[in-house]
Parts: structure tokens; C-alpha cells; sequence
């Protein structure tokens, strides 16, 4: 039987909320045990993200990139609803967007990341991710895609683990995963050319 995704959208906020509460340490940890080769093979553009309640927190992670001369880029959500990447430089740059974001200005440059760090609500061992609904990072990747290589790169509690997400047509699967608790390759190679 096939998960409602709005039911499973629900129980999958709470738990990461417990799992906020409880993991102090996750984002440090992620961020100490990130696997270099992933940005070696599929830097310098890094596309991460600012943490809206209880995503994981990657900016750890993203310092650590940096130091090893990432050229960070973040998310922004056009007027016409459409999300592209923009460089930044320090927080300067960023003003309020929808949906509680903190993004890049419209006038911060727009970026191509090759490797991009996505949070979830819940994503499950084939590699499908449960967002929020709307569809965005599926749209910004898919047109990545089409104007060259693009590895994806979960960051999440090892707990929001879930059986099965119900995949649609559009779902832009994960290349790999990293919590806690590791790295999981999921379908590693398959879009990336690994």
C-alpha cells in the first residue's frame, strides 16, 4: 500500500522536530564527516541552503567547503515562483523570501552548482526525497541537468529514514546521502557520471 504523502509529509515534520530537539550535535558531526571526494569530484559550485526551522543546519558544512574554496551559492525563489541559485558573499546579500526563506538578493549573480545540498522532511534507502510539496528543487535540478552534470547530496537526520516515498515522474532522486551517522551512496554514478 502506497503512503499518503501529505500524511506522510506530517509525520515526518514532527519526528524531525523531535529529532532537532534531541541531535545537538548532527550538523557539526555531518560537517566533520562529509566525504571530500564528493566535493572534489563534483565542486567548486556548491549549492547549499539556510536552515528554516528544523532542516539540519548545514552552514558547518558549507564553512568547511569554503575553507576548501567552494564557491557557495543558495537558493532563491523568483517572483515567477521559479528557484534558481545565486552566489553569495557572506549574509550581506540575503533578504526574506517566501516560504520563511533567507535568500540571495535578486541581484546576486546566478550560479550553475554542480553539487547540491538539498534538506527534506524524510527520504528513503532509493533514493527519493520528501519536500514540501511545491516542487522546486525537482524544477531548479532538472533544468541543472540540462545544461550539464549535477550531483545531488542529501543532508538529514540518519532518523528521518522512512520505508518507501511514493516517486512521481518528476522527483529528481538523491546521488547520495549524508546524516549523522554516515554516508549512504543511493544509485551513486546514476545521474552524475561517477
Amino acid at each position: 500500500m502506497t503512503p499518503d504523502k501529505n500524511a506522510l509529509r506530517q509525520s515526518a515534520k514532527e519526528l524531525r522536530q523531535h529529532l532537532y530537539e534531541t541531535e545537538k550535535d548532527a550538523a557539526e558531526t555531518i560537517a566533520s564527516i562529509f566525504p571530500e571526494k564528493l566535493y572534489t569530484r563534483f565542486g567548486p559550485v556548491v549549492a547549499g541552503y539556510i536552515a528554516i526551522g528544523s532542516e539540519l543546519d548545514p552552514s558547518p558544512l558549507l564553512a568547511r567547503l569554503s575553507d576548501l574554496g567552494a564557491q557557495i551559492c543558495l537558493p532563491r525563489v523568483e517572483d515567477d515562483g521559479s528557484m534558481t541559485f545565486r552566489h553569495v558573499e557572506g549574509t550581506g546579500s540575503l533578504t526574506a523570501g517566501p516560504f520563511g526563506l533567507t535568500q540571495p538578493s535578486a541581484e546576486a549573480p546566478l550560479a550553475a552548482p554542480t553539487l547540491v545540498l538539498t534538506p527534506m522532511l524524510a527520504f528513503d534507502a532509493q533514493g527519493n526525497r520528501l519536500g514540501y510539496g511545491k516542487g522546486h528543487y525537482d524544477r531548479a535540478l532538472e533544468k541543472l541537468r540540462q545544461n550539464g552534470r549535477v550531483f545531488v547530496c542529501g543532508l538529514a537526520y540518519a532518523g528521518q529514514i522512512v520505508p518507501v516515498i511514493p516517486a512521481e515522474s518528476t522527483d529528481i532522486p538523491l546521488d547520495w546521502m549524508v546524516t549523522e551517522t554516515g554516508s549512504l551512496p543511493l544509485f551513486f554514478g546514476r545521474a552524475a557520471g561517477a
